[in-house]
This record gives structure tokens, sequence and C-alpha cells, in this order.
């Protein structure tokens, strides 16, 4: 995600390369015959069109063409079709008989759904990602993206505090040490950037003070504290999103 593989990609938090929310998350591949199959290079589209997406660089409702994309990512149409289905798949993509693929138009009801299966699913990885921690799992990386989150917003990097933001959230999934759920909310993070990156009406020192709370309890292998910190952060963040959108989007 986005937010979700940035580690994979992106230098480590805290480092003077920073997580600059204005790079991309990967680099066109050419199609070389080297080595990089259709399936290596649709992931690599798949990538750079959804950081597309989220930032804003492709709006919502704006067409996504095949020749277009093929011609700027370097790589034939087949790789360009199929990100351009995953992106269906994961709700980022609509397709029309004549228009072909668009940018989803998000409404109103898509925020709300987002948070309560955020609900659902954080909920349970924070108590499941505490109950390891009790177990003896290192949560060393959980704490150096609490750090680094802390250290970009007292600096006032606006753009790296909400892509680390999303990968403390995805770390905490990870943490779980659950292999389906990790699998499940991939797409769950991104939808989170591509919303938290329309608005933002909540300070990020009081999302820090949350995030602290509930690192800490995760980090001090306090299960049912995890649970109840995790629902009452995500619950905090619904009403002051819906209210930031709630004249850009349609119910």
């Amino acid at each position: 995600m986005l937010g979700w593989n940035a580690d994979r990609r992106r230098p480590a938090p805290g480092a003077d390369a920073g997580m600059k929310g204005s790079s991309t998350v990967a680099e066109a591949t050419p199609e070389t015959g080297n080595g990089r199959d259709d399936e290596a290079r649709a992931e690599n589209v798949y990538q750079l069109v959804l950081e597309g997406i989220v930032t804003g660089k492709y709006a919502q409702g704006a067409r996504l063409r095949e020749r277009e994309l093929s011609e700027v990512y370097n790589v034939s149409r087949i790789p360009v079709r199929e990100a351009i289905q995953r992106l269906e798949q994961d709700g980022f993509v609509a397709t029309f008989p004549r228009r072909g693929a668009v940018v989803r138009q998000l409404t109103l009801t898509d925020v709300n759904e987002l948070f309560d299966i955020r609900l659902c699913l954080e909920t349970f990885a924070a108590r499941m990602a505490a109950t390891r921690v009790a177990e003896g799992k290192d949560g060393g990386r959980l704490e150096e993206l609490m750090e680094a989150s802390n250290a970009a917003i007292d600096d006032e990097r606006t753009e790296d505090v909400a892509l680390i933001s999303a990968e403390l959230h995805a770390e905490i999934v990870r943490l779980s040490g659950n292999r389906l759920l990790v699998e499940s909310v991939k797409p769950l993070f991104g939808r989170m950037r591509w919303i938290f990156g329309l608005t933002h009406n909540r300070s990020n020192e009081l999302q820090r003070d949350e995030h602290t709370e509930l690192c800490n309890a995760i980090l001090a292998g306090k299960p049912d504290l995890a649970y109840s910190l995790a629902y009452s952060h995500i619950e905090l963040g619904r009403e002051p999103v819906l209210a930031g959108l709630a004249e850009t989007l349609e119910p």
C-alpha cells in the first residue's frame, strides 16, 4: 500500500532522504526482455497508477487510457490492462462501456464504510499485536515508526506525516501475525491514504498523542487496552473527515 509497501520502496523513516510524499513509490521499468515478466511489470504499473490516484495526480473521474499509460511507463498495454483490472477490483477505478477506465468518484458512503471496516479489522489487529508482543514478539519496527512520525510532525513535514501514519497502521496489522488479515487490508490502506489526502481536519499533534498511546499499549503487551485505544482513535477521526469532505463528495 502505498503506505502498505512503503518500507520496500522508500528510505527508512528518519533517514536524510526522508519519505517524500511527492516522489513516486516505484519507477517505470522498460520492457527489455531481461527477466521482468508481465506479472512484475503489471505490479509496477499498479503501484505507480495507485500512487498517482492517492496523491491526486489522477483526479477522480479522470480517464485512464491504456495507450497513454503504456507510453508514460514504457511498457506494453498488457501489463497496463492487468494493473487497471486490479485497481478496479480494489475499488480505485471504474469502467464504463464508452468511457473505458476512470478513477472512481468517492462518496461519503465510501468514507463511512472505510471507517466501519477499520473498526472491525484494525481493532482486532491491535489486540493481536499486543498479545504477540506480550508473548515475546519484537515490536521494534513499530517503535521506529512512532519515533519517525513524531519527528515528521515536529519538523512540519506534512506529506511525510501522512505516509508514516499509514505505514504505522500497516505495521500494527503485520505485527498481528495474521497473514490473511495482512493480505486483506492492503487495498484498505491505499484507500485510507486516498481519503485522508483529500482532507486534513485533525491536528497532527492530536493524532500523535493517540498514536503514542496506542503504540505504547501494544509495546507494553496490553491487548484489551490496545483494542480500546485503536477503536477510539479510528472513531474520533470519522466525524472530522466526513465534515471535511461533506462539500466535495456526494452522499
